[in-house]
């Protein structure tokens, strides 16, 4: 049993050993799992931060969608509202007296039919002139007729701007003219300039004061009208350029904004066509009114008379073409 003994320390030092080698084990498999842990636990650390990062441009794309469509609705109502009103300022009661009509094609055929008014008016008012002239009548009879003349233009010029307010477009291009009427027209009616060009040999003699105010106001009202074609042509090349600009159509969603916006900023400038209009009819009637200054009551009452016949066989010529044999 003596003997034996030895081997029995042998062997209880050797479990020893092996016991602190199974906790070394144990504790590099615990390092090992901590760091591993960590590991994941930094990886889900950035996920989470990725995810929510995620989630918030999310959330800031489907604001900016949102408040993109709203302000798309706001620009679609604001459209909506601008047609209303101009529906409503085309309304006009037939002359049966029991309907309304609130196109601005309708707008159009009443304008029409006060300009067919007008002229009739106007064609009574030359003869009437026209018969004083060839009787010799004195000044004074001919200032109330050359008077009454003028105040007739001017109904003219304010029947013309109640209408660009229904249909610019109608306006614009003589759609109420004669076709040959048409190959003269600038900007809703006659130039000017041309027109004192025309009364050059129908107001001699005149004193050289009268000579030198006609090419004055001729000079004046080709500047005037020069400046005016100019701002047509840079609206228009304005207007194409908005129409150009920017994604084509509204075909989708995300291009809605971009489209009503562009539409709107259209609508907007050809608003600004009325205003060519008026302006250009301004010039006309201040070209009559200073060309009745310089001259005198008689030579007043020829120039009108002049204009009148012209226009008139401008009228004329466009019956003789359009009842034309054709083969």
């Amino acid at each position: 049993m003596a003997d034996m003994s030895p081997i029995t320390d042998v062997s209880t030092d050797g479990d020893r050993d092996l016991g602190s080698e199974g906790a070394l084990v144990n504790t590099a498999a615990s390092d090992s799992s901590e760091r591993s842990k960590n590991k994941l636990d930094q990886k889900t650390v950035r996920r989470l931060a990725q995810n929510r990062e995620a989630a918030r441009k999310s959330r800031l794309r489907k604001k900016a969608y949102v408040q993109q469509l709203e302000n798309s609705r706001l620009k679609l109502t604001q459209l909506e509202q601008e047609l209303q009103r101009a529906r409503q300022q085309g309304v006009f009661i037939s002359s049966t007296g029991d309907q309304a009509h609130s196109t601005g094609g309708n707008g159009a055929l009443a304008f029409d039919a006060e300009y067919s008014r007008w002229l009739e008016e106007k064609n009574k008012r030359m003869n009437e002139l026209r018969s004083a002239l060839n009787a010799h009548a004195g000044d004074s009879e001919l200032r109330i007729i050359v008077d009454g003349v003028m105040a007739h233009y001017e109904e003219l010029f304010r029947i013309k701007s109640n209408a660009a307010k229904n249909d610019v477009f109608h306006l614009l291009y003589g759609m109420w003219k004669t076709p040959a009427e048409r190959c003269f027209l600038w900007l809703g009616g006659f130039r000017s300039s041309e027109i004192l060009k025309l009364l050059a040999n129908q107001l001699e003699p005149m004193t050289e004061r009268q000579v030198m105010g006609i090419n004055s106001l001729q000079e004046t009202s080709q500047q005037a009208e020069d400046a005016l074609s100019q701002g047509m042509e840079s609206l228009q090349q304005s207007l194409a350029d908005t129409l150009s600009s920017g994604t084509l159509g509204a075909s989708s969603s995300g291009n809605v904004a971009s489209y009503m916006g562009q539409m709107a900023m259209a609508m907007g400038k050809l608003g600004t066509l009325e205003g060519f209009i008026r302006q250009a009819d301004n010039l006309r009637l201040q070209t009559l009114q200073q060309m009745i200054r310089v001259l005198t009551t008689r030579q007043s009452a020829r120039a009108l008379l002049a204009i009148h016949d012209y226009s008139s066989r401008l009228r004329a010529l466009s019956s003789l073409w359009l009842a034309r044999p054709r083969e």
